[in-house]
């Protein structure tokens, strides 16, 4: 007789992990075609009930750091306590108690005495991870404090790079209308008849290649020479008068 085939509540029990998925698994499945599409899984309800986190059953309504006593297990410092003296404290005992250990193993290994000091320091290091646990709020308002901080120097620095570089642009615009009315004062014909032209750049070209074809009859590569105001000048009036009016 052939064997029963495995249901599908058997069979997706069988591939069901005790941890949830990595959490890029779930951010792949949220690109924008999926979101547009629909076909991006829903948000998981808010939890209303209990809930188990590493195997701990856990409530809504539960403080962040949940006290000794919730947990079942003793309180070996008062209610009102300074954290940093019983942290002292505590691991002063738990020098002491590690010496009686040792103590114990020396003189009889077996001993019910060794039983009872591993247990009271069992019970030492979980008060102390519990009061190393309480500084947790006070280091994460701390961890946000020191980002927003960070943002907000990061932000001061951008904007004084707009600043600067602002300041750059103003100075560079104040310094060519500057040169713009040095040029209509000494040449006014010539700056309105090159305001005029649509197109500043063949101009510049034809400058160009006359400067090369003089630089050329001048001599060879090595002795070219800078041609003079005037001469640039000269230039400029002979290709001004060549364009149509």
């Amino acid at each position: 007789m052939a064997n029963a085939q495995p249901s599908s509540n058997n069979v997706e029990a069988q591939i069901q992990s005790a941890f949830p998925l990595p959490v890029m698994e779930y951010v792949n499945q949220y690109t924008d075609e999926a979101v547009k599409s629909g076909r991006a899984p829903n948000p998981p309800p808010p939890l209303t009930d209990t809930y188990h986190m590493f195997g701990q059953p856990c409530h809504e309504d539960d403080v962040i750091i949940r006290p000794l006593e919730m947990q079942g297990l003793p309180r070996l410092y008062p209610e009102v306590y300074d954290k940093r003296e019983e942290l002292k404290k505590i691991n002063v005992s738990i020098l002491c108690n590690f010496l009686d250990l040792l103590d114990i193993l020396v003189k009889c290994g077996v001993s019910q005495g060794r039983d009872e000091k591993i247990e009271d320091l069992n019970m030492l290091f979980i008060n102390m991870h519990h009061l190393i646990n309480e500084f947790r709020p006070h280091q994460a308002r701390e961890t946000l404090k020191v980002m927003m901080e960070m943002q907000k120097k990061n932000l001061h620095e951008e904007g004084d790079k707009l600043g600067k570089a602002m300041e750059n642009s103003s100075e560079i615009l104040r310094q060519c209308s500057e040169e713009l009315g040095v040029l209509k004062t000494q040449h006014p014909l010539l700056s309105e008849k090159i305001l005029n032209q649509p197109d500043l750049m063949e101009i510049d070209q034809e400058i160009q290649g006359i400067s090369d074809s003089l630089n050329d009859k001048k001599g060879s590569q090595e002795t070219k020479m800078e041609l003079t105001m005037e001469e640039k000048d000269r230039i400029m009036l002979e290709i001004l008068d060549k364009l149509p009016k």
